[in-house]
């Protein structure tokens, strides 16, 4: 919402407004008349949630997720956030989309209040124009026009600049929060207002009434009137208003406000001067944690540095209000910065005073790198060992796992739907499964790292060598299904890869004891870290941002999960597919004995999985015959739900209910049944309510068939065959990270093949590129030769 209105009304009212705004800057003589102000459009009816805000005040929060809990949230914004580049005059536009959020958060139900800057630019803006006008009318008397352009402007004093700019600074905010129908109100204080009993009291009444009756009070340090900052004057305990970090601290503290957003012009905190290569911004800060940090200079405008902002957030943060630091200058992100900090997403440094027992997902990352690149290296049969031991813990370690898994199913019991019950529950044939799984993974491993797939001589004791490496780190992002866990971590371990794992908290319990499996036979060959489980309260879309750590995401959940995933991934391809629309279509030539078989099979044996039918595409010269009715009675006796498309409904009297849409993934034991005319309406109908997923043709006619097989663009096309045989492990992959519709790198199963890339080696002998030149010594021979076979009895 916010970046929609951000682009359609945001812009028009910045547009609005600047003749207004230089109304007030110019001179009366040059003025614009703010015609368009009378024209303005009202936003009072602007789309908000109402969240429930009620917490008692006296401990920050702890995490970020729980942000959106904040009742009362203060804003500060800097002055390098409230001016221009050129430090004369106001962003127009950034403050506007900050009004904007502010507002919305307001009309949430929350309680708002600004601590800004920007009073000293937008005053220095105005008397630079009237000591412009005056110096020309001035030199226009005495030497004509000619000198215009040699008038020089003195330097302007702090104190005057911000008598002449409040007045207009406060007016521009009225004018702004105005569109939402929301009442501003303005505060200044000095140092002195926080010493005085009396003062103190008085200030915290004003505001608690301003914010009784739904105004934003906007704050500011009296910069007219205020004497230059004292240094070291803080007060034991106490923090002395130097600039308006701060105060915004004070204010934040005085106030007993949840949460305090400071926004200047860099990310956060950085554990290295920002800009330098080894820069990483410090998602979390910590009390004691300032010997780790390297402050930089201040900000371009304005008082205090980072050095202060830190100081100021601990103070507060010692004083029961959670602080984030964060960029509100970067264009891509200040039109939602503030919302997006109070949704509780990663955005610049969160103060806490919780530290996680374990590593952040940052770290994790790192150590899944730096595992995956020793995993790469060991020998095939290496791996293979830690695969093959692995699958002996499945089977040695089952009444644990099991026993883990049972307290899962009980908490899940009457929250999850029937078919994520299924998709949770782990048996011992199931574990036996993934056993033998595995070892077919350990099998195929010894010949997939570091495969020759093509040698060149380029020239003479010049070669070319392309072969298979691991594609990095990858992160599987799985809902409901334990059993993804060991399959995925045997691939990424044949496979040479670092492995993040993000599972769903439904199956916390198995996916712990499983990863400690995991990380035990990974433990035999020293690569314990190549696979990490995510346990932190990360969200996943902070996840999908994690684009210098991560190279592939690989989401396996449903099709909102995926969905959710791909819209959220930050510059990291997604591996996966959204939804599982199979089809099966029954030809005129199908066989009797073998349709109610193959429909039953691919409905009835697991109608969760994502490779289940849900959508049966009857020849029209089948209905009204036996094997018509013979599937309609399967139907019936497996208990599954009917829904007719529209063709078939207009044949039938009574019809079952009218499918809502065509393009539906059931899940669960219903099927859409529609009638086609022929193979080729049936190919139309799949690619055009289909996933590109798995679609199935029965018929007995070969030419039929194997039409159907060309001319079906999806990635797993079958005769006479079930859809649920769509899956790596039948297809003889050992396992699968998932199904992929994409059509690059990996479709349909994604096996262990799907989890490599290629590199280039080239073996050279004091080759230079000049040396191939037309006039040079040697030429191109570009011959292939044979690739040496691996020996792995």
């Amino acid at each position: 919402m916010l970046r929609h209105m951000h682009r359609s009304g945001i812009q028009p009212f910045r547009q609005r407004l600047l003749p207004w705004v230089q109304s007030i800057a110019v001179p009366r003589s040059n003025r614009v008349q703010p015609s368009a102000i009378r024209h303005v459009r009202s936003w009072s009816n602007i789309p908000f949630i109402t969240v429930p805000l009620s917490r008692a005040h006296g401990k920050p929060f702890a995490h970020r997720s729980e942000l959106k809990h904040a009742k009362r949230i203060v804003v500060k914004l800097g002055s390098a956030v409230v001016t221009r580049g050129d430090e004369c005059g106001l962003a127009l536009g950034r403050l506007a989309s900050i009004v904007e959020q502010v507002s919305v958060l307001q009309n949430q139900g929350r309680e708002m209040m600004l601590v800004t800057s920007g009073a000293v630019a937008f005053g220095k803006q105005r008397l630079r124009h009237e000591i412009l006008l005056s110096q020309s009318v001035r030199q226009a008397l005495h030497s004509g026009q000619n000198h215009l352009k040699e008038m020089a402007i003195p330097v302007l004093e702090a104190r005057a600049c911000a008598a002449a700019g409040q007045s207009g600074l406060m007016a521009l905010y009225e004018a702004m929060f105005t569109q939402y129908s929301i009442c501003a109100a303005q505060i200044l204080v000095t140092n002195l207002d926080f010493h005085d009993e009396q003062k103190r009291r008085n200030l915290n009444g004003t505001l608690h009434e301003l914010l009784r009756m739904n105004i934003v009070p906007i704050v500011n340090t009296n910069d007219a009137v205020v004497p230059p900052a004292e240094p070291n004057s803080d007060l034991q305990g106490v923090i002395s208003v130097k600039d308006n970090d701060s105060l915004a601290a004070r204010l934040a503290v005085e106030m007993k406000t949840d949460l305090l957003i400071v926004l200047s012009d860099v990310e956060g905190l950085f554990d290295s001067p920002p800009g330098s290569d080894d820069a990483k911004l410090i998602d979390i800060f910590y009390p004691g944690d300032q010997q780790s940090v390297t402050f930089g200079t201040k900000s371009r405008v304005g008082l205090g540095g980072m050095e202060a902002k830190v100081k100021a957030a601990l103070w507060a943060l010692q004083g029961g209000t959670s602080v984030v630091i964060a960029n509100g200058t970067h264009p891509k992100v200040s039109g939602h910065v503030i919302t997006d900090i109070v949704e509780g997403k990663k955005v610049g440094t969160f103060f806490s005073e919780v530290k996680p027992a374990g590593p952040t997902v940052e770290q994790q990352g790192e150590m899944a790198r730096s595992g995956g690149r020793m995993l790469a290296t060991l020998e095939p049969e290496q791996r293979a060992e830690i695969i093959n031991h692995l699958a002996d813990l499945l089977t040695d370690q089952r009444e644990e796992i099991l026993l883990a898994n049972k307290k899962d199913l009980e908490e899940a019991e009457g929250r999850l739907a029937s078919p994520l019950l299924k998709r949770l529950s782990l048996s011992t044939s199931k574990l036996n499964s993934l056993a033998i799984g595995l070892r077919q993974i350990a099998a195929s491993s010894q010949e997939s790292v570091g495969r020759v797939l093509r040698r060149t001589r380029i020239a003479k004791n010049l070669e070319l060598e392309q072969v298979t490496v691991p594609i990095g780190v990858l992160l599987v992002i799985f809902e409901s299904r334990p059993d993804c866990l060991p399959q995925v971590a045997a691939l990424a371990i044949a496979s040479g890869n670092g492995l993040l794992l993000k599972g769903g908290k439904e199956a916390a319990h198995s996916n712990r004891i499983l990863h400690l499996l995991t990380q035990e036979a990974l433990s035999i060959h020293g690569v314990k870290e190549a696979i990490q489980l995510v346990n932190t309260r990360e969200e996943v879309e902070d996840l999908c941002r994690l684009d210098k750590i991560i190279d592939l995401i690989i989401p396996r959940g449903s099709s909102q999960l995926v969905r959710d995933i791909q819209k959220a991934a930050k510059g990291i391809p997604v591996m996966g597919h959204s939804e599982g629309i199979c089809h099966m279509y029954v030809d005129s030539e199908a066989s009797v004995d073998k349709v109610t078989r193959l429909v039953r099979d691919s409905k009835c044996e697991y109608p969760a999985a994502c490779n289940a039918l849900e959508t049966l595409l009857i020849h029209r010269d089948l209905l009204r015959t036996p094997l018509f009715d013979q599937i309609i009675d399967m139907l019936r006796v497996e208990q599954v739900k009917i829904h007719a498309g529209p063709k078939f409904a207009s044949y039938l009297t009574f019809s079952p209910s009218e499918v809502k849409s065509l393009r539906t993934e059931y899940g669960d034991l219903e099927v859409c049944i529609e009638v086609v005319d022929s193979v080729q309406e049936a190919i139309d109908h799949i690619h055009k309510y289909g996933s590109s997923h798995t679609d199935v043709i029965v018929t007995e006619n070969e030419k039929t068939a194997e039409f159907f097989l060309q001319h079906v663009d999806s990635a797993c096309v079958f005769w006479n065959a079930s859809t649920r045989f769509s899956d790596g492990y039948r297809f003889g992959l050992g396992a699968e990270v998932g199904i992929s519709t994409s059509r690059i790198h990996a479709r349909g199963p994604v096996g262990l093949e799907g989890l490599l890339t290629t590199k280039w080696l080239l073996r050279g002998q004091d080759h230079v590129v000049s040396d191939f030149s037309e006039h040079g010594s040697l030429k191109y021979l570009h011959e292939n030769l044979p690739v040496p076979q691996r020996n792995f009895s």
